[in-house]
Protein backbone atom coordinates (compact mmCIF):
# COMPACT_ATOMS: atom_id res chain seq x y z
CA UNK A 1 0.00 0.00 0.00
CA UNK A 2 1.42 2.96 -0.92
CA UNK A 3 2.05 6.15 1.48
CA UNK A 4 -0.17 9.37 1.25
CA UNK A 5 1.27 12.24 3.67
CA UNK A 6 -0.95 15.01 2.78
CA UNK A 7 -3.78 12.68 3.45
CA UNK A 8 -2.43 11.22 6.72
CA UNK A 9 -2.12 14.49 7.76
CA UNK A 10 -5.68 15.53 6.88
CA UNK A 11 -7.00 12.24 8.67
CA UNK A 12 -5.15 12.27 11.79
CA UNK A 13 -6.01 15.80 12.51
CA UNK A 14 -9.80 15.46 11.88
CA UNK A 15 -11.92 15.59 15.36
CA UNK A 16 -13.30 12.16 16.33
CA UNK A 17 -15.37 9.74 17.48
CA UNK A 18 -14.41 6.24 18.78
CA UNK A 19 -17.44 4.02 19.55
CA UNK A 20 -16.30 0.47 19.03
CA UNK A 21 -13.04 0.35 21.53
CA UNK A 22 -13.23 -2.81 24.39
CA UNK A 23 -10.71 -1.06 27.29
CA UNK A 24 -9.59 -4.65 28.29
CA UNK A 25 -8.46 -4.87 24.64
CA UNK A 26 -6.07 -1.41 25.06
CA UNK A 27 -4.13 -3.16 27.56
CA UNK A 28 -0.42 -3.22 25.93
CA UNK A 29 1.66 -4.99 26.66
CA UNK A 30 4.41 -3.30 28.89
CA UNK A 31 1.52 -2.53 31.08
CA UNK A 32 0.20 -6.00 31.40
CA UNK A 33 3.82 -6.75 32.87
CA UNK A 34 3.99 -3.72 35.08
CA UNK A 35 0.42 -4.91 36.54
CA UNK A 36 1.22 -8.25 37.02
CA UNK A 37 4.21 -7.06 39.31
CA UNK A 38 2.42 -4.95 41.51
CA UNK A 39 -0.22 -7.35 41.93
CA UNK A 40 1.97 -10.71 42.24
CA UNK A 41 0.60 -12.38 39.43
CA UNK A 42 2.63 -15.04 37.20
CA UNK A 43 1.97 -14.50 33.45
CA UNK A 44 3.41 -17.14 30.89
CA UNK A 45 5.37 -15.24 29.43
CA UNK A 46 9.34 -13.77 30.20
CA UNK A 47 9.54 -10.62 28.05
CA UNK A 48 7.10 -7.91 26.47
CA UNK A 49 8.43 -9.46 22.69
CA UNK A 50 7.64 -12.88 23.68
CA UNK A 51 4.18 -12.00 24.47
CA UNK A 52 4.05 -9.46 21.44
CA UNK A 53 4.83 -12.64 19.67
CA UNK A 54 1.58 -14.22 21.15
CA UNK A 55 -0.51 -12.15 19.20
CA UNK A 56 -0.30 -14.15 15.87
CA UNK A 57 -3.55 -15.33 16.16
CA UNK A 58 -5.91 -15.25 12.70
CA UNK A 59 -9.37 -16.50 14.53
CA UNK A 60 -11.65 -14.56 16.98
CA UNK A 61 -11.74 -17.34 19.37
CA UNK A 62 -7.68 -17.60 19.51
CA UNK A 63 -7.62 -14.06 20.69
CA UNK A 64 -10.16 -14.21 22.82
CA UNK A 65 -7.87 -16.87 24.74
CA UNK A 66 -5.05 -14.87 24.87
CA UNK A 67 -7.50 -11.87 25.54
CA UNK A 68 -8.98 -12.99 29.32
CA UNK A 69 -5.50 -14.56 30.02
CA UNK A 70 -4.58 -10.52 30.03
CA UNK A 71 -7.45 -9.39 31.69
CA UNK A 72 -6.15 -11.59 34.83
CA UNK A 73 -3.77 -9.28 35.74
CA UNK A 74 -6.39 -6.91 36.29
CA UNK A 75 -7.35 -6.78 40.43
CA UNK A 76 -8.23 -3.15 41.92
CA UNK A 77 -9.75 -0.19 40.77
CA UNK A 78 -6.19 1.69 40.74
CA UNK A 79 -5.73 -0.90 38.14
CA UNK A 80 -9.09 -0.42 36.06
CA UNK A 81 -8.22 3.24 36.63
CA UNK A 82 -4.75 2.93 34.93
CA UNK A 83 -5.93 1.24 32.23
CA UNK A 84 -8.26 3.71 31.33
CA UNK A 85 -6.16 6.56 31.51
CA UNK A 86 -3.11 4.49 29.05
CA UNK A 87 -6.26 4.58 26.96
CA UNK A 88 -7.41 7.83 27.03
CA UNK A 89 -3.88 9.31 26.81
CA UNK A 90 -3.50 7.71 23.36
CA UNK A 91 -7.32 8.64 22.07
CA UNK A 92 -6.43 12.07 22.60
CA UNK A 93 -3.27 12.19 20.93
CA UNK A 94 -5.53 11.24 17.96
CA UNK A 95 -7.79 13.81 18.09
CA UNK A 96 -10.95 11.64 19.64
CA UNK A 97 -12.56 13.73 21.53
CA UNK A 98 -15.56 11.68 22.76
CA UNK A 99 -15.55 7.62 23.21
CA UNK A 100 -18.00 5.14 24.22
CA UNK A 101 -15.95 2.00 25.55
CA UNK A 102 -16.81 -1.44 26.67
CA UNK A 103 -16.36 -3.17 29.44
CA UNK A 104 -16.48 -6.65 29.89
CA UNK A 105 -17.75 -7.02 34.03
CA UNK A 106 -17.82 -10.99 33.23
CA UNK A 107 -14.26 -11.04 32.88
CA UNK A 108 -13.58 -9.77 35.65
CA UNK A 109 -16.40 -11.15 38.22
CA UNK A 110 -15.90 -14.31 37.40
CA UNK A 111 -12.41 -13.85 39.02
CA UNK A 112 -13.70 -13.10 42.20
CA UNK A 113 -13.28 -8.95 41.69
CA UNK A 114 -16.37 -7.43 42.60
CA UNK A 115 -18.11 -5.19 39.96
CA UNK A 116 -18.15 -1.95 41.76
CA UNK A 117 -14.12 -2.34 41.53
CA UNK A 118 -14.34 -2.64 38.05
CA UNK A 119 -16.34 0.29 37.44
CA UNK A 120 -15.30 2.56 40.08
CA UNK A 121 -11.87 2.44 38.55
CA UNK A 122 -12.88 3.23 34.75
CA UNK A 123 -15.41 6.05 35.81
CA UNK A 124 -12.28 7.53 37.82
CA UNK A 125 -10.24 6.99 34.55
CA UNK A 126 -13.04 8.76 32.78
CA UNK A 127 -12.87 11.74 34.73
CA UNK A 128 -9.30 12.08 34.62
CA UNK A 129 -9.45 11.88 30.38
CA UNK A 130 -12.04 14.96 30.61
CA UNK A 131 -10.00 17.10 33.16
CA UNK A 132 -6.90 16.54 31.75
CA UNK A 133 -7.74 16.28 27.99
CA UNK A 134 -11.34 17.48 27.84
CA UNK A 135 -12.40 14.33 25.93
CA UNK A 136 -15.66 12.98 26.99
CA UNK A 137 -16.81 9.39 27.43
CA UNK A 138 -19.66 7.17 27.71
CA UNK A 139 -19.29 3.37 29.20
CA UNK A 140 -21.30 0.37 27.77
CA UNK A 141 -21.56 -2.56 29.56
CA UNK A 142 -21.42 -5.72 27.51
CA UNK A 143 -22.95 -9.23 28.07
CA UNK A 144 -19.91 -12.26 27.29
CA UNK A 145 -22.03 -13.99 24.43
CA UNK A 146 -20.75 -17.45 24.87
CA UNK A 147 -22.11 -17.17 28.66
CA UNK A 148 -26.20 -17.74 29.24
CA UNK A 149 -28.84 -15.08 29.52
CA UNK A 150 -29.11 -15.88 32.97
CA UNK A 151 -25.37 -14.79 33.69
CA UNK A 152 -26.49 -11.48 31.67
CA UNK A 153 -29.20 -11.12 33.95
CA UNK A 154 -26.98 -10.77 36.69
CA UNK A 155 -24.42 -8.80 35.49
CA UNK A 156 -27.67 -6.31 34.67
CA UNK A 157 -28.66 -6.55 38.50
CA UNK A 158 -25.06 -5.91 39.45
CA UNK A 159 -25.32 -2.98 37.48
CA UNK A 160 -28.33 -1.15 38.88
CA UNK A 161 -26.79 0.66 41.71
CA UNK A 162 -24.55 2.23 38.89
CA UNK A 163 -27.15 2.90 35.79
CA UNK A 164 -26.71 6.58 35.75
CA UNK A 165 -23.08 5.91 34.93
CA UNK A 166 -23.84 3.52 32.41
CA UNK A 167 -25.15 4.36 28.23
CA UNK A 168 -25.89 1.17 27.07
CA UNK A 169 -25.56 -2.89 27.42
CA UNK A 170 -23.60 -4.34 24.43
CA UNK A 171 -23.29 -8.11 23.65
CA UNK A 172 -19.24 -9.60 22.57
CA UNK A 173 -17.14 -12.84 22.66
CA UNK A 174 -17.64 -15.54 20.56
CA UNK A 175 -20.29 -15.02 17.83
CA UNK A 176 -20.67 -17.83 15.86
CA UNK A 177 -23.02 -20.30 17.42
CA UNK A 178 -24.49 -17.91 19.48
CA UNK A 179 -26.78 -15.79 18.04
CA UNK A 180 -28.53 -12.29 19.11
CA UNK A 181 -31.78 -13.92 19.85
CA UNK A 182 -30.01 -15.51 22.71
CA UNK A 183 -30.29 -12.42 24.73
CA UNK A 184 -33.51 -10.86 23.64
CA UNK A 185 -34.70 -10.99 27.57
CA UNK A 186 -32.39 -9.54 28.95
CA UNK A 187 -32.42 -6.28 26.22
CA UNK A 188 -35.61 -6.11 26.87
CA UNK A 189 -35.20 -5.36 30.60
CA UNK A 190 -31.96 -2.99 29.37
CA UNK A 191 -34.44 -1.37 27.74
CA UNK A 192 -36.85 -1.07 30.64
CA UNK A 193 -34.32 0.89 32.24
CA UNK A 194 -33.30 3.43 29.82
CA UNK A 195 -30.06 1.98 28.86
CA UNK A 196 -29.21 1.83 24.67
CA UNK A 197 -28.31 -1.07 23.30
CA UNK A 198 -25.62 -2.11 20.62
CA UNK A 199 -24.36 -5.59 19.37
CA UNK A 200 -21.48 -7.46 17.87
CA UNK A 201 -23.40 -8.88 14.68
CA UNK A 202 -21.78 -10.05 10.96
CA UNK A 203 -18.30 -9.61 11.65
CA UNK A 204 -18.02 -13.61 11.54
CA UNK A 205 -21.43 -14.16 11.87
CA UNK A 206 -23.86 -14.46 8.91
CA UNK A 207 -26.44 -11.71 7.57
CA UNK A 208 -29.17 -13.58 9.50
CA UNK A 209 -27.18 -12.24 13.12
CA UNK A 210 -27.93 -8.62 11.76
CA UNK A 211 -31.07 -9.07 11.09
CA UNK A 212 -31.71 -10.31 15.06
CA UNK A 213 -29.77 -7.86 16.58
CA UNK A 214 -32.13 -4.99 14.55
CA UNK A 215 -35.39 -7.58 15.35
CA UNK A 216 -34.86 -9.00 18.34
CA UNK A 217 -32.73 -6.77 20.57
CA UNK A 218 -33.82 -3.47 18.78
CA UNK A 219 -30.32 -2.01 18.95
CA UNK A 220 -29.10 1.93 18.29
CA UNK A 221 -25.98 1.01 16.88
CA UNK A 222 -24.19 -2.14 14.92
CA UNK A 223 -21.00 -3.34 16.06
CA UNK A 224 -19.02 -4.22 12.94
CA UNK A 225 -21.89 -5.77 10.24
CA UNK A 226 -19.44 -6.34 7.53
CA UNK A 227 -21.40 -9.48 6.59
CA UNK A 228 -24.79 -6.96 5.98
CA UNK A 229 -23.09 -6.57 2.20
CA UNK A 230 -24.24 -10.01 1.09
CA UNK A 231 -28.25 -9.16 1.80
CA UNK A 232 -29.20 -6.34 0.05
CA UNK A 233 -32.10 -6.34 1.53
CA UNK A 234 -30.30 -5.92 4.50
CA UNK A 235 -28.16 -3.17 3.03
CA UNK A 236 -31.49 -1.14 2.46
CA UNK A 237 -32.43 -1.46 6.07
CA UNK A 238 -29.88 -0.17 7.65
CA UNK A 239 -29.89 2.48 4.79
CA UNK A 240 -33.01 3.58 5.33
CA UNK A 241 -33.04 3.64 9.33
CA UNK A 242 -29.61 5.33 9.05
CA UNK A 243 -27.82 2.53 11.14
CA UNK A 244 -24.39 3.14 12.46
CA UNK A 245 -21.71 0.66 12.10
CA UNK A 246 -18.87 0.78 14.18
CA UNK A 247 -16.20 -1.03 12.01
CA UNK A 248 -12.55 -1.85 12.59
CA UNK A 249 -10.66 -2.15 9.81
CA UNK A 250 -7.00 -3.77 11.45
CA UNK A 251 -9.10 -5.73 13.60
CA UNK A 252 -11.17 -7.73 10.56
CA UNK A 253 -7.69 -7.92 9.06
CA UNK A 254 -5.85 -9.49 11.99
CA UNK A 255 -9.01 -12.15 12.48
CA UNK A 256 -8.86 -12.53 9.38
CA UNK A 257 -12.40 -11.26 8.47
CA UNK A 258 -10.84 -9.80 5.34
CA UNK A 259 -7.97 -10.81 3.29
CA UNK A 260 -6.53 -7.34 2.88
CA UNK A 261 -7.45 -3.44 3.67
CA UNK A 262 -7.42 -3.34 0.07
CA UNK A 263 -10.41 -5.74 0.21
CA UNK A 264 -12.25 -4.00 3.31
CA UNK A 265 -15.80 -3.18 2.78
CA UNK A 266 -15.93 0.53 4.31
CA UNK A 267 -15.92 2.29 0.96
CA UNK A 268 -18.73 -0.06 -0.59
CA UNK A 269 -20.51 0.72 2.86
CA UNK A 270 -20.37 4.45 2.00
CA UNK A 271 -21.14 3.70 -1.61
CA UNK A 272 -24.04 2.08 -0.14
CA UNK A 273 -25.47 4.94 1.90
CA UNK A 274 -24.05 3.24 5.26
CA UNK A 275 -23.15 5.48 8.18
CA UNK A 276 -19.82 3.63 8.76
CA UNK A 277 -17.62 4.71 10.80
CA UNK A 278 -13.63 3.45 11.59
CA UNK A 279 -12.50 2.49 15.46
CA UNK A 280 -10.24 0.43 16.78
CA UNK A 281 -11.78 -2.67 19.00
CA UNK A 282 -8.68 -3.80 20.49
CA UNK A 283 -6.00 -1.73 19.74
CA UNK A 284 -3.23 -3.28 22.28
CA UNK A 285 -4.34 -6.81 20.48
CA UNK A 286 -4.48 -5.69 16.21
CA UNK A 287 -1.80 -2.97 16.15
CA UNK A 288 -3.12 -0.22 15.94
CA UNK A 289 -5.43 2.82 17.84
CA UNK A 290 -8.44 4.83 15.51
CA UNK A 291 -5.91 6.85 13.93
CA UNK A 292 -3.68 3.96 12.61
CA UNK A 293 -7.12 2.39 11.54
CA UNK A 294 -7.79 6.06 9.55
CA UNK A 295 -3.87 5.60 7.59
CA UNK A 296 -3.94 2.15 6.82
CA UNK A 297 -7.28 2.90 5.12
CA UNK A 298 -5.88 6.16 3.59
CA UNK A 299 -2.74 4.45 2.24
CA UNK A 300 -5.23 1.62 0.02
CA UNK A 301 -6.17 5.17 -1.85
CA UNK A 302 -9.53 3.72 -2.43
CA UNK A 303 -11.28 7.00 -0.15
CA UNK A 304 -10.31 10.46 -0.54
CA UNK A 305 -10.79 13.40 1.99
CA UNK A 306 -14.40 13.64 1.73
CA UNK A 307 -14.79 10.19 2.25
CA UNK A 308 -12.67 10.36 5.54
CA UNK A 309 -14.49 13.58 6.54
CA UNK A 310 -17.75 11.79 6.38
CA UNK A 311 -16.52 8.80 8.50
CA UNK A 312 -15.27 11.53 11.53
CA UNK A 313 -18.89 12.90 10.73
CA UNK A 314 -20.64 9.86 10.87
CA UNK A 315 -18.74 8.97 14.22
CA UNK A 316 -20.03 11.83 16.14
CA UNK A 317 -23.92 11.37 14.61
CA UNK A 318 -23.38 7.81 15.61
CA UNK A 319 -22.74 8.62 19.13
CA UNK A 320 -24.85 8.71 22.55
CA UNK A 321 -24.35 12.50 22.71
CA UNK A 322 -27.23 14.72 23.29
CA UNK A 323 -28.41 16.72 19.64
CA UNK A 324 -26.51 20.44 21.39
CA UNK A 325 -23.05 17.97 21.80
CA UNK A 326 -23.20 16.64 18.60
CA UNK A 327 -23.89 19.96 16.96
CA UNK A 328 -20.85 21.58 18.58
CA UNK A 329 -18.41 18.55 17.51
CA UNK A 330 -19.87 18.83 13.75
CA UNK A 331 -19.29 22.68 13.61
CA UNK A 332 -15.53 22.28 14.93
CA UNK A 333 -15.29 19.28 12.10
CA UNK A 334 -16.40 21.58 9.50
CA UNK A 335 -14.41 24.26 10.64
CA UNK A 336 -11.44 21.89 10.34
CA UNK A 337 -11.62 20.88 7.22
CA UNK A 338 -12.65 23.57 5.93
CA UNK A 339 -9.54 25.12 7.35
CA UNK A 340 -7.61 21.62 5.43
CA UNK A 341 -8.57 22.52 1.79
CA UNK A 342 -11.00 20.63 -0.19
CA UNK A 343 -10.54 17.37 -1.28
Amino acid sequence: MASHPDLDRFVAGLPKAELHVHIEGTLEPEQMFELAQRNGIGIPFDSVEALRAAYSFSRLQDFLDIYYRGADVLRTQADFRDLAAAYFDRAAADNVIHAEIFFDPQTHTDRGIAFDEVISGLLAGMADAEAKHGLTSKLILCFLRHLDEDAAFATLKAAEPWLGSIAAVGLDSSEVGHPPEKFARVFAAARELGLKRVAHAGEEGPPDYVWQALDELGVDRLDHGNRSLEDPALVTRLAREAMTLTVCPLSNLKLCVVGSLDAHPIEAMLRHGLRATVNSDDPAYFGGYVNDNYRALAATGGLRRADFATLARNSFHGSFLSDAEVTRHLAALDAYVEGAGAA
